[in-house]
């Protein structure tokens, strides 16, 4: 299951976002990653959450990015959930096709595993290409 937020800058996708992610932690029976940019969320989200600094890994487009998921599950079969805060930050995108096949990889990946993402992306919602909007 892949799921978007998507929202304008200011939007209060991060606070809905740190909700879910403490949620999740007393709801998945395995681990919870949660993959961000500038360490924002260090002190709001719970300790037991595996935060992971995506700048920490220069991830210059999404084929790093799947190798870093890939990664995460391949040394941790226990993951259950996970979390990107501000995509487009984490891979520097327009928000063009890019991120729909990336989102359609996640799903594949997310069937295949059995785990869960929440993806947030900070543009307007009513612009989004068909592609993202079959995640909202």
């Amino acid at each position: 299951m892949v799921k978007v937020i998507m929202g304008k800058k200011g939007s209060g996708k991060t606070k809905h976002m740190i909700e879910l992610i403490n949620a999740a932690l007393h709801e998945e029976t395995g681990s919870v990653v949660c993959i961000e940019r500038n360490r924002k969320l260090t002190y709001d989200i719970h300790y037991n959450i595996r935060l992971v600094e995506a700048s920490d890994y220069d991830l210059g487009n999404f084929e790093f990015l799947k190798g870093l998921i890939s990664g995460l599950y391949a040394g941790n079969y226990d993951i259950t959930h996970v979390f990107i805060d501000s995509l487009c930050k984490v891979v520097p995108c327009e928000g063009g096709p890019e991120v729909e096949e990336f989102l359609d990889w996640l799903e594949s990946f997310s069937e295949k595993n059995g785990i869960k993402f929440t993806v947030t992306i900070s543009a307007d919602a009513e612009l989004a290409r068909e592609g993202v909007r079959k995640f909202f």
